[in-house]
């Protein structure tokens, strides 16, 4: 396999499915989690790579810290982590317990494929579900370890059919999973914003601090990034500067306040800081964009 390894042009290395792993043309295996698992001899875990296949760990213990696209997730007992094929992801030195399953889902008819979502880079990686949920997913996965390791009760071909429809039926829960948690982040992002935009409507002339709002919210400031770039496409300090603009905008075309007492206004106790400020946004000095009304 190492003559299928590609290094790419950012020097990541990826990793190919073991193909000695495939079962009658199933490219699958599921097992226990546990140290000396490796995809490939010259692949350290522990280093930063990619791999061309799907990886879902559910954990039975934590917590563990895993790397995904450049993302720390810290995973707990009843998690699942889905790492996708290209992504790039990186194992801590935590102990790993629980489920794996890895594969290559060529051998599942398109429309699984599409069902299941497997290339909706969008979904999160880290999943937890709900007591219900959990029973689910862990008796479907048991289910399939169970017809992964019996290969003596079916014929070749029929014990390949069904490891292909057991495997689509805890892929199908597994996506109901990652959908209903993009929803539910969705939601938390809209009203992380919300609560932001309002707190800046609010605050906007004295504060112009990002970890200010996110102190006085109660978020992290990586959670409202986030949460303001998911809403507006930019980040938290240029929603804050658009506005304190907008203001100041409004000040210089409809009343006679000196440009100082605009800028006191809008949070800028120095005129010289308001006036850099201002022209940084707009390519105008205060007085210019004034002059430029009447």
């Amino acid at each position: 396999m190492a003559d299928r390894t590609i290094q790419g042009g950012d020097g990541i290395d990826t990793f190919p499915f073991p193909v000695e792993l495939s079962v009658g043309g199933v490219g699958m295996q599921i097992g226990p989690m546990g140290t000396g698992r490796t995809w490939h001899a010259d692949a350290p875990l522990e280093r930063v790579h990619r791999i061309d296949f799907h990886v879902v760990m559910l954990f039975g213990a934590g917590p563990v810290r895993h790397m995904v696209d450049f993302t720390e997730y810290e995973a707990t007992a009843g998690d699942l982590l889905w790492i996708r094929p290209g992504q790039v992801h990186r194992f801590s030195r935590s102990e790993y317990r629980g489920t794996v399953l890895t594969m290559q889902p060529g051998f599942l008819p398109r429309s699984t494929v599409e069902a299941t979502g497997l290339y909706r880079y969008d979904l999160p990686p880290l999943l937890r579900p709900d007591a219900a949920q959990l029973a689910g997913l862990q008796a479907a996965l048991a289910q399939l370890l169970r017809e992964y390791e019996d290969t003596a009760t079916l014929p070749l071909s029929l014990h390949t059919a069904v490891l292909r429809h057991t495997l689509t039926a805890f892929l199908l829960r597994l996506a109901h999973l990652a959908a209903s948690a993009a929803q539910a982040l969705r939601q938390r992002s809209d009203s992380t914003f919300t609560l932001f935009r309002d707190a800046v409507e609010r605050d906007f002339a004295t504060n112009h601090s990002v970890s200010a709002y996110a102190d006085a919210l109660g978020y992290s400031r990586r959670t409202l990034v986030r949460a303001v770039r998911a809403a507006t496409g930019e980040t938290p300090k240029a929603f804050i500067d658009k506005r304190v603009v907008l203001e100041a905008k409004r000040l210089l075309a409809h009343t006679e306040l000196p440009i100082g007492r605009v800028g006191v206004a809008v949070g800028f106790p120095d005129a010289a800081n308001f006036s850099k400020f201002f022209h940084q946004h707009t390519d105008q000095t205060p007085a210019a964009f004034r002059a430029e009304l009447r």
